[in-house]
């Protein structure tokens, strides 16, 4: 996959995801290079992981923490993202609040 196409596919899952969740952490990571050959990778969509530290998750389960991020995402998952990985938590789960 080309550099350039990583990278402005991180920078728009982290825009989607800022904007949405207000996170006071998120890591975005391109785990594209990790599926090469992958049945799902052939459409030329990627593989992400993000990280999210944000006080919208407070008193969510991890599912609806999740559906809040996909929701964020949204068209990207059509576009750009094939599989997402995701650890949601607030900043007192991160240690952080």
């Amino acid at each position: 996959m080309n550099v350039n196409v990583g990278e402005r596919r991180v920078a728009l899952i982290r825009a989607a995801i800022e904007t949405a969740l207000a996170p006071v952490a998120l890591e975005v990571v391109d785990e594209s290079h990790l599926h090469a050959g992958h049945e799902g990778a052939r459409d030329g969509r990627g593989h992400f992981a993000v990280h999210v530290v944000s006080a919208a998750f407070a008193g969510l389960r991890p599912l609806a923490r999740h559906r809040l991020v996909f929701e964020a995402v949204g068209e990207l998952m059509r576009t750009d993202i094939h599989a997402l990985s995701i650890r949601a938590q607030t900043p007192d789960e991160a240690g952080g609040g």
